[in-house]
């Protein structure tokens, strides 16, 4: 999950918003890639990158992130949902984002080949969840980007990006 702000930002935006944004943006990923699309793009006091990666993942040499929380190899949904439940509002209180910008990457799957988390498709949608959740009990803008996912399964790549869209159309609408 992240959230960005740059100054071509031309989309619609909501009554009350505040813009430009002048507080810290909030920028949650769960990229293989840890840090690459973001955190190195991001070097600046207006955003605050936060990762959820696997600590022995491809770049070995990390780009550094605000917050970093470095996971053991084969981290199982209970666990890594439990560190994001109890991080994510932390971080949205601490930095009070004014939008969000979510990288919902399934490169945490088990069946990913590259990836070293072991989470199940049900556990990508529960995170999904939980994001989405959390940015609209804050009422924090989202973009979410889909990402990674380098699986020899296909089915369960689609699975949990098709997912992702039904948790947010249940929660928006």
């Amino acid at each position: 999950m992240y959230i960005a702000y740059h100054p071509l930002y031309n989309h619609p935006v909501p009554e009350n918003h505040r813009f430009p944004m002048e507080k810290y943006a909030l920028l949650p990923q769960q990229l293989l890639y840890e840090g690459i699309a973001t955190a190195s793009n991001f070097h600046t006091p207006e955003v605050f990158t936060f990762s959820m990666h696997a600590q022995t993942n491809y770049p070995f040499e990390k780009e550094q992130s605000d917050k970093d929380i470095a996971l053991p190899n084969g981290t199982d949904d209970k666990t890594y949902l439990d560190i994001l439940r109890n991080i994510l509002p932390q971080l949205i209180e601490a930095y009070q984002p004014d939008f969000v910008f979510y990288q919902a990457g399934v490169d945490v799957l088990a069946t990913d080949k590259l990836g070293k988390l072991s989470l199940t498709v049900e556990g990508c949608g529960e995170r999904d969840r939980l994001v989405f959740e959390t940015c609209h009990r804050y009422h924090l803008p989202v973009q979410c980007s889909m990402g990674g996912g380098y699986s020899p399964q296909l089915t369960s790549i689609l699975r949990a990006h098709t997912q992702t869209f039904a948790i947010v159309s249940g929660i928006y609408n």
